[in-house]
């Protein structure tokens, strides 16, 4: 199985960086029991094949979605069908990432909402559930796309190119951008440096502007 170029994420790190707990992740992703039934995970993530554990940079796209949908109370088996139907219409192996989902999406998730037959959906939409609430055009604020809709970088802090995820450079991990050095790393020098970001500008050749970036995204994530 090829793994370069594909970003690997342990669970700790894609809590970090989307905010989903470990636990839920590992539901969504590798399935769970529930009574006496196994439920299988929402898809096949890219690792499935391989010894790792964890996620690649476009599961790791996707359960941003997978979020929304949860913080609105559609259930998993809502969001899984809905996920295998856009799979197949779409011909794409992470569909909600895609631009097609925002504009074509709606249809195949309320079709997912009559072949569950589950109470739960139904009531969302006499709540007047709003299919725009969810696929948002912020979700796919500062994703990067390559031709045939697949997602290519990451930048994660609104509005702003200063830190990005590629899973072509040090295996997707938050990078300053047009440098390539791991965020990580830079703030734990600056730690380490006493907070002096001049200091640490200096040490990996690289602009205070670089290290603040760092600092910034890295403070983000912890808080």
């Amino acid at each position: 199985m090829q793994l370069t170029g594909i970003g690997l994420y342990t669970f700790q790190e894609a809590t970090r960086l989307t905010g989903i707990k470990s636990g839920e992740l590992r539901r969504w992703l590798h399935g769970y029991k529930a009574g006496s039934k196994s439920m299988p995970p929402l898809w096949e993530t890219e690792l499935a094949g391989s010894d790792l554990e964890g996620l690649s940079f476009h599961d790791l796209l996707e359960i941003r979605f997978v979020k929304e949908f949860r913080k609105y109370g559609v259930p998993l088996q809502g969001i899984r069908i809905a996920s295998h139907n856009a799979r197949e219409m779409f011909n794409s192996a992470y569909p909600f990432t895609s631009h097609r989902f925002q504009t074509d999406g709606k249809t195949i998730f309320w079709d997912a909402v009559r072949e569950t037959g589950e109470q739960a959906m139904l009531d969302l939409r006499k709540k007047q559930f709003v299919f725009e609430k969810v696929i948002r055009p912020s979700l796919y604020e500062g994703i990067e796309f390559v031709a045939g809709d697949r997602a290519s970088r990451w930048f994660p802090m609104k509005r702003s190119k200063k830190v990005v995820l590629d899973p072509t450079i040090a295996f997707g991990k938050p990078i300053i951008t047009d440098i390539g050095i791991r965020t990580d790393i830079l703030y734990d020098a600056w730690k380490a440096e006493e907070k002096d970001k001049r200091r640490v500008a200096s040490q990996f050749e690289v602009p205070v502007k670089a290290v603040e970036a760092a600092i910034r995204f890295e403070q983000r994530l912890a808080a």
